[in-house]
């Protein structure tokens, strides 16, 4: 019990994660895209997520609460490492929760003012989830290289979810506004395809043992598909959006083909890190609450996380 619990968590909790940055990152990069549609659209585009963009954020609260609760270890040097990012992304969160209900409440006049608050909120939070990223990736490391490469990566964030709210709103919209969420699309692709291959490149190069579950022994040929498969989904996305530039193609394609980038990066992600939850320093057993604690607390999820997929 007390080797598997731990292990449970780890899996429940990296699950939360991956479906908050799924589901959030499309009504986050609809947020962010709004800056480029006239006033008409912009209200098309929220009212696009509108029954979802709060909901998804829930899986947020359930990942950092599963962080706080069953690994309290990693959470108190993870959330130290990332203080200010972190409250820089609570921050944002809040801008667009009150830009949103605001802005459809307010005199037209002031109706701009918010949705430029709704579009700060969406990009602050997203920009901070990629610095946040960028920095555990290099194992909370303070030099300025590994600055630099959290910058980088906030930004590749920021065009990843980009990518997911255009292609989303090419399912949602059509005429004019379809039309700018291909070409929205087609711009976030490349720096989305960079970002990825630069936490593919860094993840080894950081951690020797990284390096070795990679690249070292028979694992190198069984592992080949999660970067073929990756590499697939691109060119699935990018001949999707073309075909849509060209007024014909299937206009889930695209939105499908993100997902799928999304779910292999966040799965070799995983692979790579495994079993720490700080790289090379923290592994789940360390981390982990006592076993009679994590029993009761895996009662608790296993009641919420179903009402909450429900």
């Amino acid at each position: 019990m007390a080797y598997w619990l731990p292990l449970i968590f780890l899996f429940l909790m990296a699950l939360s994660m991956l479906i908050y940055v799924v589901l959030d990152g499309f009504d986050l990069g609809v947020g962010a895209l709004i800056a480029g549609a006239d006033d008409d659209q912009k209200d098309i585009m929220i009212a696009s997520i509108g029954p979802f963009w709060d909901a998804n954020e829930t899986w947020l609260v359930l990942g950092v609460g599963i962080l706080l609760v069953a690994f309290p270890v990693a959470h108190g040097v993870i959330l130290t490492a990332l203080y200010l990012p972190v409250a820089l992304m609570l921050c944002g969160l809040i801008l667009r929760g009150v830009a949103f209900d605001f802005r459809v409440k307010v005199q037209a006049d002031r109706k701009p003012l918010w949705n430029r608050i709704f579009w700060a909120g969406s990009v602050v939070a997203a920009l901070s989830q990629g610095y946040m990223l960028g920095l555990y990736i290099t194992g909370f490391r303070n030099g300025l290289e590994e600055h630099l490469f959290a910058a980088f990566i906030a930004l590749a964030v920021l065009a990843g979810y980009a990518l997911l709210g255009g292609t989303w709103l090419i399912i949602k919209t059509e005429g004019d506004l379809q039309a700018r969420a291909v070409r929205w699309s087609r711009t976030a692709l490349a720096l989305t395809a960079l970002g990825v291959l630069a936490v593919s490149a860094a993840t080894p190069i950081v951690s020797e043992r990284i390096f070795a579950r990679w690249f070292e022994g028979p694992q190198l040929l069984a592992l080949a598909p999660i970067p073929l498969l990756t590499a697939g989904l691109f060119l699935a996305c990018y001949r999707g959006l073309g075909k849509l530039q060209h007024g014909n193609g299937a206009e889930w394609v695209p939105f499908g083909s993100a997902v799928g980038i999304f779910v292999l990066s966040f799965l070799g992600l995983g692979y790579s890190l495994f079993p720490y939850l700080v790289v090379d320093r923290i592994d789940a057993w360390e981390a982990a609450s006592a076993p009679e604690s994590l029993l009761i607390i895996l009662v608790g999820t296993l009641v919420t996380l179903p009402a909450i997929l429900g």
